[in-house]
């Protein structure tokens, strides 16, 4: 029982299409010493997650990801995505990582800058751990530590 709990330790995936949005998040995680990923796609997340770009047409330079002969361990403790995004929004992202056998238990928050109680519900009802509307505050991401917590004890 004696492991103290760094917070250093805890890597948070910040997903926005908005880089103002996307610098916001960062400066705001980094004040609270997480260790921050910032992509700017759903497609990115999944791709960073390990879920897509596997052995799929690889005309892109794609030497970062290496080919998935063992599984790969990405070790996010959290992910905050915006809601609305081009492409896949945060909801389908959320989707995709609850469908996901590997990825499902990672915590996952919504950000927005709409406040509609019924998308904010269905984000809940898919999985979400909170629903935060834009612009971020310090005191949001405060509400993010009692999930990486929790996270982190049940995955030993």
């Amino acid at each position: 029982m004696g492991v103290a709990v760094e917070s250093t330790r805890f890597h948070v995936l910040a997903v926005d299409d908005s880089f103002i949005d996307r610098k916001l998040i960062e400066r705001l995680l980094k004040t609270s010493s997480y260790h921050v990923t910032v992509v700017d796609s759903g497609n990115k997340a999944l791709e960073f997650l390990g879920l897509v770009g596997d052995h799929d047409d690889d005309d892109e330079t794609d030497s970062e990801i290496a080919p998935s002969n063992h599984h790969q361990e990405v070790d996010v403790n959290l992910i905050i995505t915006d809601y609305s995004m081009p492409g896949m929004s945060g909801y389908d992202l959320l989707r995709k990582i609850k469908e996901s056998k590997s990825l499902k238990d990672i915590p996952v928050v919504i950000m927005s800058s709409e406040n509609v109680p019924s998308r904010i519900n269905r984000c809940l009802e898919e999985g979400a751990e909170e629903f935060f509307l834009k612009p971020v505050q310090l005191s949001d991401v405060r509400k993010l530590r009692p999930h990486l917590i929790k996270e982190k004890s049940t995955r030993n």
